[in-house]
């Protein structure tokens, strides 16, 4: 019974103080690449309808972020028009990228026949990166999830050599840091739960 509430006490410890962790806050030390590997084992044991598997990874690394951080801040510059262009998000969007370890893309397979709804797929993808944003933790790795509106491009999609079925969903940043952690900032589930 020790060992079982041991574990339940660390996974709710793990679970209630998991926090993004953004570029800013990341040390120039590189994560082992067995350890990115075990990240991602986690992710593929996400729950999925059908067992679809819908999720799948590109992680990038060294000069690939480079060239990351290039073609979205080429895409901001784009998209953005020029009365609400800022010199600064477009620099400080090409930096990002340099400043993590690695950066994963969250991608999502859609199932060829179509046997469940597209919503089912993006949450068990989100379900995946759940259980990596987890792991990263428990590592004491930070990490944050980031949907800019760019990722869902032609130009983007060419960037990260994506098949045919295939969605980018944003872009998961990782790094250590040594920053101190804040508290959780939710409101009391009771006010989030109908007893019926």
């Amino acid at each position: 019974m020790d060992e079982i509430m041991n574990t339940v006490d660390h996974c709710n410890k793990l679970i209630s103080e998991r926090r993004s962790v953004f570029p800013a806050s990341y040390t120039d030390r590189k994560i082992d690449k067995d350890i990115i590997l075990q990240i991602l084992e986690n992710a593929n044991y996400a729950p999925t309808h059908r067992l679809t598997q819908p999720w799948r990874f590109k992680v990038m690394e060294g000069e690939k972020l480079i060239d990351l951080g290039r073609i979205l801040a080429d895409l901001y510059k784009e998209k953005m028009p020029a009365d609400k262009f800022s010199e600064m998000k477009f620099k400080k969007t090409a930096a990002k990228p340099a400043k993590c370890s690695h950066v994963i893309a969250i991608c999502m397979q859609r199932d060829e026949e179509e046997r469940l709804p597209e919503w089912e797929e993006m949450a068990a993808t989100a379900m995946a990166v759940q259980n990596m944003w987890l792991t990263a933790h428990a590592y004491g790795i930070g990490a944050y999830w980031s949907s800019p509106s760019t990722v869902d491009t032609d130009r983007f999609e060419f960037f990260l050599n994506l098949n045919k079925g295939q969605r980018c969903l944003g872009l998961f940043y990782m790094g250590y840091y040594e920053t101190e952690l804040t508290a959780a900032n939710r409101s009391p589930m009771s006010e989030k739960v109908e007893w019926l």
